[in-house]
């Protein structure tokens, strides 16, 4: 796969990262805007992650009955509108319908970026690539929350939708004129009356199932550091906004760093080798996380330690868990995908809102959504390891 193909897969894969972690400086701001708490504003970031699941389930077989390109330039164009309107909105509830728009356009990039890449690749191939693809997408939380921050002390945080509004833009323009169909002429069109059909045996296959969760239980965790990271750095400890992406952007770059060391152990060791052995780091993370929080430390570097070694351990987690799940998926690969961020984005929704619900003035609801993502994230990955050795061993006695 070429450069500017994996550039531009990067770029939309990063609309969901962007989304995200831009505006995450503004929380403080919006809620002195909107009247509220912060606590309300997270209902934003909530429904952009309901909105990210219900949309993927639509475009899988879109993708897989029309092709890549024209449910992709959809997406993406829905995603620009609502962007725009996100900066304009009157009240909190129209931003919170907005996002949920948002959402529905964005996630075109994420489903269909995967399953070119399933077109393209093999499983070993997929995992490098998915690899690479880290270093483009994690650029957007090192930069995101920086330039968000400063964007909202100069010139407000309407100003970040507008940005978004630039980037979805130049993104559309770039699938157009320099991405083709990937989708091979003679692999058989899915029909769309068969998307559930589809859905149900891909939930039925506990190999797609184990390694979807796996992936999913992770990004949750991140998710979970994502809505509460917020609060605990700025308000918590008193880190300026504008200093925010800093800290946020040594975790991205510990996520990159794995991510291109992933890409390179690949050569010898195949996914599902590394990803049963990455899951115990991102727990051992989860759970020095949690005890550092228990003891309500009065300086925050206590706290990243743990944080930087469950979010860089994803780099490897994350790349790995997908191209487990999308092998040998072929013709249903846009529906693979689509399911696969559906699992993803419903358990990351679930652990964000918990974060709120469990907000009590502390670090702890952050760290206590990570820690049990973490001994979910290896008990996934242990029975999936587990059921793919039993099934090679069947396999190998027929």
């Amino acid at each position: 796969m070429n450069f500017r193909t994996i550039l531009i897969l990067g770029a939309l894969s990063a609309f969901g990262p962007l989304a995200i972690d831009f505006y995450l400086p503004a929380f403080p701001a919006m809620a002195l805007a909107f009247g509220t708490d912060e606590k309300h504003v997270q209902l934003t970031l909530a429904a952009y992650f309901l909105g990210l699941s219900i949309g993927q389930l639509a475009y899988g077989p879109v993708a897989d009955r029309f092709g890549r390109r024209i449910p992709l330039l959809t997406g993406v164009g829905l995603f620009t509108a609502a962007s725009l309107a996100c900066a304009y909105v009157p009240s909190l509830e129209w931003l919170i319908g907005a996002r949920f728009v948002q959402a529905l356009g964005g996630c075109a990039g994420m489903v269909i970026a995967r399953a070119v890449v399933s077109d393209k690749c093999d499983a070993v191939g997929s995992a490098k690539v998915f690899s690479q693809l880290m270093l483009v997408m994690g650029l957007a939380p090192i930069l995101a929350p920086m330039l968000g921050g400063l964007l909202v002390n100069t010139t407000g945080w309407q100003s970040i939708f507008l940005v978004l509004t630039g980037f979805s833009a130049l993104a559309g323009l770039a699938v157009a004129l320099g991405l083709p169909e990937s989708l091979p002429a003679h692999v058989p069109r899915q029909p769309l009356s068969g998307a559930l059909r589809q859905y149900g045996r891909l939930l039925a296959d506990p190999l797609f199932l184990g390694h979807a969760l796996t992936g999913g239980v992770a990004i949750a965790g991140m998710f979970a550091y994502i809505a509460g990271s917020p609060f605990v750095f700025i308000k918590l400890y008193g880190v300026p906004a504008e200093h925010f992406g800093w800290l946020f952007g040594i975790n991205a770059a510990g996520f990159i760093l794995v991510a291109q060391v992933n890409a390179r152990m690949l050569a010898k060791r195949g996914p599902a080798f590394l990803l049963a052995r990455t899951v115990w780091l991102y727990l051992a993370g989860g759970l020095a996380l949690l005890a550092v929080s228990a003891l309500h430390t009065a300086q925050l570097w206590p706290l990243l330690i743990p944080l930087f070694l469950c979010i860089a351990s994803l780099g490897c987690i994350v790349p790995n868990a997908s191209a487990c799940a999308m092998n040998g998926q072929g013709a249903r690969a846009g529906s693979a995908s689509a399911m696969l961020g559906c699992l993803q984005f419903s358990v990351a929704a679930g652990a964000a809102a918990l974060v709120g619900v469990l907000h009590d003035g502390s670090a702890m609801p952050m760290a206590m959504v990570i820690s049990l993502c973490g001994i979910l994230v290896v008990s996934a990955a242990t029975l999936t390891r587990r059921l793919q050795n039993a099934r090679a061993l069947t396999q190998a006695q027929v």
